[in-house]
């Protein structure tokens, strides 16, 4: 699944007209990043909800031909339903397997391959965490032996990447807005989270100025 809900409100105003995850970087949409990674990686069943100007994103995307991938979508209303919200109102397109949820607004290069049997029995989660940037010091969560905790001060932050069991989202009902942050404090004290440091390329793509600084850095490594 496909996170490409937000509003954007830090782009305006590249998104008033425009939904975030179409921006365009290095010649192509952001949310196109994604897909050719996920298809390249073996995924074909992708779910993408949306809500601020989300015609624009399936009439961009279509089925998902042009990457050989099977596009669903997942509308929200205005507003949309935050990130847990959004996901328990996706999970009939979900399936009752774990599954790869990825922020639309993130760019990385973490092996997306990696996620399939990256889940362990009995954890309701498995998290991507990157070192923290310049603009969020102080991270969201430590990291000990792959286990995830919310004590200490070595935290790291979390990418926006995660594979998650159906049974996280259980209790939220369809069309409600709910957070994701509770839900992995509590599973984290229940010790059912797990996760991993991805030292590589990371960047949080929420202002105009990181945009344009990853639209220059992907065009001179072309």
């Amino acid at each position: 699944m496909i996170l490409a809900a937000g509003r954007g409100e830090r782009m305006r105003p590249l998104t008033d007209h425009t939904p975030k995850p179409l921006l365009p970087v290095a010649g192509k949409p952001l949310i196109v990043w994604h897909l050719e990674r996920l298809a390249r990686a073996g995924f074909h069943d992708i779910v993408i909800n949306h809500a601020h100007l989300g015609d624009e994103i399936e009439a961009l995307l279509g089925a998902g031909d042009a990457w050989g991938l099977s596009i669903q979508y997942s509308a929200e209303p205005a507003g949309a339903l935050e990130t847990a919200g959004g996901i328990a109102n996706a999970l009939p397109l979900l399936g009752s397997a774990p599954f790869l949820v990825v922020n639309g607004d993130i760019f990385c290069d973490w092996n997306v391959g990696r996620a399939k049997g990256a889940l362990a029995s009995g954890r309701l989660a498995h998290l991507v965490l990157v070192d923290n940037p310049q603009h969020h010091p102080a991270g969201d969560f430590t990291l000990d032996q792959h286990k995830v905790g919310v004590g200490g001060t070595a935290r790291l932050t979390f990418s926006g990447i995660g594979i998650y069991q159906p049974e996280l989202f259980a209790a939220i009902a369809r069309g409600q807005p709910a957070k994701l942050a509770p839900l992995l404090h509590e599973a984290i004290a229940a010790g059912r989270i797990a996760g991993e440091r991805h030292s590589g390329r990371w960047v949080d793509v929420g202002t105009p100025e990181r945009l344009a600084a990853l639209d220059v850095e992907l065009r001179m490594a072309c």
